[in-house]
């Protein structure tokens, strides 16, 4: 299943009596008091997105458009939260994987009640509607109408052109009364929050791009396909006769998809089983938008046909919003759109930490929704390893959104939780941006991003080969007497692959210096990914799902097997290898990546390095719908590539058990 683009696969007192105030909490009605001339407005900076410009003013918004806001407030001791995430993250201090409790977190480094009771009674005393406050205080979501969002913020939201869509966004810095603003560190109130989509691919299908280079399931007037490459369940079950292409004619077709026995094969914990390993006492939280109507019926479904254990009270739970409470469904690619997302990542976990308790977490949108979702998880110590397979276009984002979103990182950090992101399925973003950046929130200083790579596993299970994750597509057609490639190889079709580079916003970390080469952190920026696992489509995941049919009544059709890929799918199994280290190992690692590079600088090779092959790896693939055949080329990331030792492809390498532990284990 396609997702469908939502607006594309992203991510902060007027005076008012005390008395006045307690009389509209809680209450349905209210009455809007009058600004109070006497408080000067205080602008907050940060908070127009760089698309906002008058070359892409397409005029003010509609009055009556429903608009989501987030205003985030300012951790009390930013410096002392910073410095306690860094110590509990980093080998050697007297803190190292010593965190406070969350409850001991907000105490001490949160946001009071006070303040965000402050800003929550301003928002409502002026027509806004407060649709989520989580228990540490850190933002308040707010909706209402664009004209009383724009009277309240003191900037008129207009509508802007940007990358062939059309998003709100304020004309202008938004502003407060300089009581109310000395209580905030910032607002978003534009669609940029809107445009976060799931990192995962359909196999045939591009990857959800601004500007779609190709869509294999189109039909077009090309010459019919000379050749129908049957999938593979295991690498070389079949080659395929091809065109010369790299020295021979003949290469392994795509695969069918691998199921969960060859996961767990190809990434060395085959046998933990017998040993007990298999995830026990681990909790790992998924975190998605909306949430599938057939989760737990399709996994049982799913698990049944390949002899895996069913989904329990015990290995899976739920917080998912009613559908009553989903909105901004067309800009955020619906529920359908999602579904897919959701069931790769739950059952991706099952499938290598069968025994793993799985907790997912729905956002009722996108945007802030997703907030909402994570601080479920970090204000509670629901899990300590987060699971989290979407992204920003880039890091196209405000300033006062992402340092919103960072302090939710530092949290987590500090609390003992260590969270995962997909490093996203459009390479370097060029294509939809213009310029080469990575995507946030993997970029993130505080986050462990996973890239992607192409994977084979042989019929012993063992891996074939592995390569970073870009491919691109040159199709087969009939030509005089021979079949023949439509353009010189490797083609001309990008069809995706892993997210990484340097970051636009970042520093590098401390914890990156003296292992990303200076030719990638030449300009002092933070270089992403930091792993890697298998995301690559053609060799790709076999899920099991009811699609939805209907986006209003969630009504889901017939159950049916599709394959997936995108780094969607190795930021959950690289959390379930996380739950099986952890396990294994009596340890909890929370942020990982201050110890994966220490343990890198002491033993590089604890970490599969993964290099450009020696000649490209190529596949044979037929489109099930299309019926259009191409050779598809790995290791061909837009600008990102693959090299000795740390890259922007795979990170520091490919994620194994081995080399996990030994993550564990440093100290």
């Amino acid at each position: 299943m396609q997702p469908r683009p939502k607006l594309l696969l992203s991510r902060r007192r007027v005076a008012v009596t005390i008395a006045a105030a307690a009389c509209v909490v809680g209450t349905s009605a209210f009455v809007v008091a009058p600004a109070n001339a006497a408080v000067p407005a205080q602008a907050l900076s940060g908070s127009v997105p760089a698309w906002a410009t008058a070359a892409n003013d397409a005029g003010a918004a509609p009055a009556d458009t429903s608009v989501e806001g987030e205003i985030y407030l300012p951790l009390r001791d930013q410096a002392g939260a910073t410095a306690l995430a860094t110590a509990v993250s980093t080998p050697g201090t007297s803190q190292y994987r010593h965190p406070l409790t969350p409850a001991a977190w907000i105490a001490k480094y949160a946001p009071t009640k006070a303040d965000a009771d402050q800003v929550t009674g301003y928002l409502r005393a002026h027509g806004l509607t407060i649709t989520a406050v989580p228990a540490s205080h850190e933002y308040v979501v707010f909706r209402g109408d664009a004209s009383v969002v724009s009277g309240v913020l003191g900037t008129p939201l207009h509508a802007y052109r940007h990358d062939s869509r059309t998003l709100i966004g304020p004309s202008s810095t938004p502003t407060l009364p300089a009581d109310i603003a000395a209580k905030v560190s910032g607002v978003s109130i534009d669609q940029s929050r809107l445009q976060t989509r799931p990192d995962n691919v359909l196999q045939g299908q591009t990857p959800t791009v601004q500007t779609p280079t190709h869509a294999l399931q189109k039909t077009t007037t090309a010459a019919p396909a000379a050749v129908n490459y049957p999938c593979s369940n295991y690498t070389g079950e079949h080659l395929g006769t091809v065109p010369q292409a790299y020295g021979t004619t003949s290469v392994p077709t795509f695969n069918c998809g691998y199921v969960p026995s060859q996961l767990r094969s190809a990434y060395g914990v085959d046998k933990l089983a017998a040993s007990g390993v298999q995830g026990q006492g681990q909790k790992v939280a998924i975190i998605d938008a909306y949430a599938s109507p057939t989760i737990i019926h399709d996994t049982n479904t799913y698990s049944a046909s390949h002899g895996e254990p069913q989904l329990t009270s015990a290995t899976f739970s739920q917080k998912i919003p009613a559908s009553s409470q989903f909105t901004d469904e067309a800009a955020c690619q619906y529920p359908s759109g999602w579904q897919g997302e959701e069931t790769l990542d739950v059952q991706s976990v099952h499938a290598v930490a069968p025994a793993a308790s799985i907790l997912y977490v729905g956002g009722t949108n996108c945007g802030g929704g997703l907030d909402v979702a994570l601080s479920k998880v970090l204000d509670g110590g629901l899990a300590n390893i987060v699971s989290n397979s979407y992204g920003n276009v880039g890091e196209d984002v405000p300033f006062a959104t992402i340092q919103g979103d960072e302090n939710l990182h530092i949290q987590a950090a500090g609390t003992g939780i260590g969270l995962y992101f997909s490093s996203g399925d459009s390479g370097d973003e060029s294509v939809n941006l213009g310029s080469a950046e990575p995507d946030y929130p993997a970029s993130s200083p505080w986050v462990t991003a996973v890239g992607g790579t192409s994977l084979g596993i042989g019929k012993d299970g063992k891996k074939t080969f592995e390569t970073g994750w870009g491919d691109t597509l040159d199709q087969i057609v009939q030509g005089t007497g021979r079949n023949v490639y439509t353009s010189p190889l490797p083609g001309t079709i990008y069809g995706g692959g892993a997210g990484g580079g340097v970051s636009t916003y970042f520093a590098e970390p401390s914890y990156q210096k003296g292992v990303v080469p200076a030719n990638l952190a030449a300009a002092g920026k933070r270089v992403s990914p930091d792993l890697a696992a298998l995301a690559d489509p053609y060799t790709g995941f076999s899920i099991g799902i009811r699609p939805i049919k209907d986006d209003t009544t969630l009504a889901a059709g017939e159950y049916q097997t599709e394959t997936y890929g995108g780094t969607s799918l190795a930021s959950p199994i690289t959390a379930g290898l996380m739950a099986l280290v952890q396990q294994s190992t009596k340890s909890t690692i929370g942020f990982a990546n201050p110890t994966l590079y220490a343990v890198d600088k002491a033993a590089p090779s604890a970490f599969s390095d993964v290099v450009p092959p020696a000649s490209p790896v190529a596949l044979a693939y037929t489109g099930a719908v299309s019926g259009k055949s191409y050779l598809v080329t790995t290791n061909t990331d837009t600008s990102l590539t693959t090299a000795v030792g740390y890259d922007d492809v795979t990170g520091l390498g490919a994620v194994s058990f081995s080399a996990l532990s030994a993550v564990a284990s440093h100290r």
